[in-house]
């Protein structure tokens, strides 16, 4: 079994103040992707910077407090790559640096962590999310036909900032104008899934369910009133994601027992 965990932490140095390590410490996943790390690596306190029973990789961006993503494997990677640019992708370069992506070889399967950028209508943010999403789509078609060339299956696992349906957000009605829910961000989505042949995991599971939402923001009561977004996903050749047989969100049981605004998304694989 391979059990793969992906979380965004909201700033690791916070969160190990709040939580994590105890939560490092106790979880059965061998491999745990992280975004919005937000720190460098000799930044963070040694039981989370090299955790004992853990090999970890950090790609912090280079605007310092932001971004930032992460890998922790209970074996040693074959291979890590940082960004995802030299695979003659248009303006991929651009986000090299940005710590937004980060990628390892394990026997049999490449994993990797992506934080998305989250975006805001009419600003420049949005305007990067659009660059963003232009490259990696090409990028995880030709990441396909590689591993598939090697023998080798995919998860893509992050933070995507784009809730698919309206089966993965609460209030999806009064976010329709919104960053995270435009038509145009599902629509690519749709493409990732469609055009790229990839597969939503934790939807392909749970095909039904509202949600299982991932995030709450820490306005009003959004969490106590389970008003939050599924954004966070596990996205996976078919393949391996046929040898899925378990997946999960890790909600805290309460609002003060939280360490993120997001909830650890974890998915079993059949070897």
């Amino acid at each position: 079994m391979l059990t793969v965990t992906t979380v965004n932490v909201n700033g690791l140095r916070a969160a190990a103040k709040k939580g994590f390590v105890e939560w490092l410490g106790q979880t059965e996943a061998d491999v745990i992707c992280l975004q919005e790390v937000r720190s460098e690596a000799q930044q963070l306190p040694d039981e989370v910077r090299e955790p004992e029973g853990w090999h970890v990789v950090y790609a912090p961006a280079e605007a310092k407090g932001r971004a930032g993503v992460a890998v922790y494997t209970r074996h040693a990677p074959e291979r890590v790559q940082i960004g995802f640019g030299g695979f003659e992708v248009p303006g991929s370069e651009e986000f090299d640096t940005s710590g937004r992506y980060v990628e390892v070889d394990l026997p049999g399967v490449t994993v990797a962590s992506l934080y998305l950028p989250s975006g805001e209508v009419g600003t420049p943010r949005q305007e990067e999310k659009e660059r963003f999403m232009a490259a990696f789509l090409p990028y995880l078609q030709g990441l396909k036909t590689r591993a598939a060339a090697e023998g080798r299956e995919v998860v893509v696992c992050g933070d995507w900032n784009i809730a698919h349906r309206e089966a993965d957000l609460k209030n999806w009605k009064s976010n329709k104008k919104k960053s995270g829910f435009l038509p145009e961000e599902r629509e690519w989505l749709t493409r990732v899934l469609d055009e790229a042949s990839y597969v939503d995991v934790v939807r392909a599971l749970h095909p039904e369910e509202e949600g299982p939402y991932s995030w709450w923001s820490y306005r009003g009561r959004a969490f106590d009133n389970d008003a939050g977004w599924r954004i966070d996903y596990q996205v996976a050749t078919p393949g391996l994601a046929g040898r899925a047989v378990k997946a999960w969100v890790e909600r805290a049981a309460t609002h003060d027992e939280r360490w993120s605004d997001h909830a650890p998304v974890t998915v079993s694989y059949e070897s």
